[in-house]
């Protein structure tokens, strides 16, 4: 294996030359810079990783801590992240938390014993006491899809207020006022905007909020299926269905085609995220627009710009929800 002596030896340049290029120091000529990657070609000399994080306290490595590897969500999410740092010439380090305070601690402890120059994570398990005792540390913490007043300029987020309140004014606008909704689990900080949301537009519309047409699901298909199910089995009337996230939406929409009913004329169902499959389902489901691929850029941008120094990059902190209309929404009465 070729060494850095040998490179410095055919390029004619000093070792600390070599090491410059190596760690893109801008202080090197073009010139000079084309002589070292033409020795390190030709002899195929390729950089100890560890021996550059070493000498340069820098590791070109960022640590992803999500909730969940499955799903569309959280894949359009760390794609989103991914390609903003390898663009940058940085890698990614993902892990998962699975929502669980255990196992959330368990996996940024790692990704912090990997020497990440920096974490970016979705959390849910872990209070907002020990995020801002955990941020004091010496590795940068960024949060995808959460608030913490206190480490508000480390944050990206959605108003999920917002969007709940449009997705149950969108179904008040086409003539529903008896309307069925299936929330997140509610430890989730999500969850609990997207239901405030709906409420506001119910109260804003005087239409009271009916216990009997709420249930609790899990953000799984599974959830859909078991919510629709228990309001079918209630047997209060509903005509429309707001599920707090696609994934239930689409879980609804199955068993509502299993029981004969044909959507949206007998119940019109509206989702939340616009994930890819959203509209390719049939119908095509309306919903509200979550941008998590521009988010996860976003937080990588906000890790280059504090942690790597790119002072040139904008960055957007906050993110608003837009309703996408489809098809699964019908006209009460048409």
């Amino acid at each position: 294996m070729a060494t850095i002596y040998e490179v410095s030896s055919l390029a004619g340049v000093s070792l600390a030359t070599v090491s410059r290029v190596i760690n893109n120091n801008a202080r090197v000529s073009d010139k000079t810079r084309q002589k070292v990657e033409k020795a390190m070609s030709e002899l195929g000399y390729r950089p100890n990783s560890i021996a550059q994080s070493l000498a340069s306290n820098c590791t070109n490595s960022v640590g992803i801590l999500v909730s969940e590897l499955h799903g569309p969500f959280f894949g359009q999410m760390m794609a989103g992240i991914e390609a903003e740092l390898r663009a940058a010439g940085k890698h990614v380090i993902i892990t998962p938390g699975h929502s669980e305070e255990d196992k959330e601690k368990e996996g940024i402890d790692f990704l912090i014993s990997r020497n990440c120059d920096a974490l970016i994570i979705h959390v849910e398990g872990l209070t907002d006491e020990y995020l801002i005792e955990l941020s004091k540390g010496k590795t940068p913490i960024y949060f995808m899809s959460r608030i913490i007043p206190d480490l508000k300029e480390n944050c990206i987020y959605l108003d999920n207020e917002l969007g709940g309140y449009l997705a149950t004014k969108a179904l008040i606008e086409h003539g529903h006022t008896n309307i069925a909704y299936i929330g997140g689990p509610q430890f989730k900080p999500d969850s609990q905007n997207r239901l405030t949301g709906h409420k506001r537009a119910l109260a804003e519309h005087k239409i009271p909020f009916n216990d009997t047409l709420y249930v609790e699901g899990d953000f799984k298909e599974t959830g859909g299926k078991k919510g629709l199910k228990h309001f079918l089995n209630a047997k209060t009337p509903f005509t429309a269905l707001v599920c707090a996230n696609d994934e239930m939406a689409s879980g609804a929409m199955t068993y509502a085609r299993e029981h004969d009913f044909s959507l949206p004329k007998d119940l019109s169902i509206i989702g939340f995220d616009n994930i890819i499959f959203s509209r390719h389902i049939y119908p095509k489901l309306t919903t509200i627009n979550n941008p998590v691929d521009e988010m996860g850029k976003m937080a990588a941008k906000l890790v280059l710009k504090n942690v790597y120094h790119h002072k040139d990059l904008i960055i957007n902190h906050s993110f608003d929800p837009a309703l996408i209309e489809r098809d699964s929404i019908a006209y009460l009465g048409k």
